[in-house]
């Protein structure tokens, strides 16, 4: 098989494409041929040295794919060889074949190219998982997006207009607003213009429910401030930092507020197992009608790839980076 290799500590220009042994498909799995992958932040940190593999998993880069099964283990009754789908990895999709858990497959929307199926999965469940499994929002809420032009951003706005749910978000020019507006979202700030803490106060004085970060750094006070009582500030990355400033355990007390942090890619198999399953059965038809949709910033192939790396690092995308074979 193909698959990208990389230099631990090296630029993206370390990224090449080297070939291995073909692998081996245990009783309990699917092997997938993979015909388009999608770029994570994780993935750059890895390469970078900062986020390696978890234990037993592939060090190959890669935490989502697109593609056809190729192989079923002789235990595995839901899929057959054929099947498009599209899902999560915990690593090794930046390969022309992976090894996968059955239950965090799903079956590719009717219409949908495997390239844009390669851009679903990772933003869509992580945003999913804040909104709905952490948080437990709910129509008519207010939730602040930070990152709101980023792959998460952009699935997680969609996810609160399908839901009934208010939004604002920051971003930093007016194109990435532009595209936050067109994916839900009502309040537009220029966090390099405007305070956040203060047009959230001035357009809706009672705070939010939620406010979904990852940005880190000196936003946590401010954060609070705009929170209503009960509820829960979610950290999904540290792009502004990774030390917040002096926590105001005032305004912590008094708002009653919960403070969070998660990841994906660490997470059990029974956890995504649960989530997979939940966001298939609430989310996936709204694929089908084009009730959501997939935010696609720029197809590549796979000769391009030390590009997507570049780019993510430089926060030079409005959503998902994703490259065929």
């Amino acid at each position: 098989m193909q698959y990208v290799d990389f230099e631990t500590g090296g630029t993206p220009a370390s990224l090449v494409v080297n070939t291995q042994a073909p692998l081996s498909t245990p009783s309990t799995k699917v092997k997938v041929s993979v015909m388009s992958f999608g770029i994570n932040r994780a993935d750059t940190l890895q390469r970078q040295g900062r986020y390696p593999a978890p234990q037993g998993e592939s060090e190959i880069l890669g935490l989502e794919v697109a593609g056809v099964i190729a192989e079923v283990g002789e235990n595995v009754t839901q899929l057959s060889v054929g099947d498009k789908v599209f899902g999560l990895v915990a690593g090794g999709g930046y390969a022309t074949e992976v090894i996968v858990e059955p239950s965090h497959l799903m079956p590719i929307p009717d219409g949908m190219a495997f390239h844009e199926a390669a851009g679903l999965a990772e933003v869509f469940l992580t945003a999913f998982q804040c909104l709905r499994t952490l948080s437990h929002i709910k129509p008519a809420n207010h939730v602040l997006i930070h990152g709101g032009a980023s792959g998460v951003g952009l699935a997680a706005l969609q996810l609160c207009r399908h839901w009934g749910v208010n939004t604002a978000v920051t971003a930093s020019n007016s194109s990435k607003l532009s595209q936050c507006q067109r994916n839900g979202a009502e309040l537009l700030i220029n966090y390099k213009q405007q305070a956040f803490d203060e047009e959230i106060s001035k357009a809706w004085p009672d705070g939010v429910e939620m406010v979904l970060d990852m940005v880190g750094g000196d936003y946590l006070n401010r954060n609070l401030k705009v929170l209503k009582q009960d509820g829960r500030i979610v950290y999904l990355a540290m792009l502004g930092g990774r030390y917040a400033d002096n926590l105001d355990m005032a305004q912590l007390l008094a708002k009653r507020a919960t403070i969070s942090g998660t990841t994906l890619r660490n997470r059990s198999d029974v956890y995504k197992t649960a989530l997979v399953d939940d966001f298939k059965a609430t989310c996936l038809p709204a694929f089908s009608t084009g009730e959501l949709v997939v935010n696609i910033d720029t197809h590549y192939s796979i000769t391009d790839i030390a590009e997507t790396h570049a780019r993510l690092e430089a926060n030079d995308s409005m959503g998902k980076l994703v490259v065929s074979w």
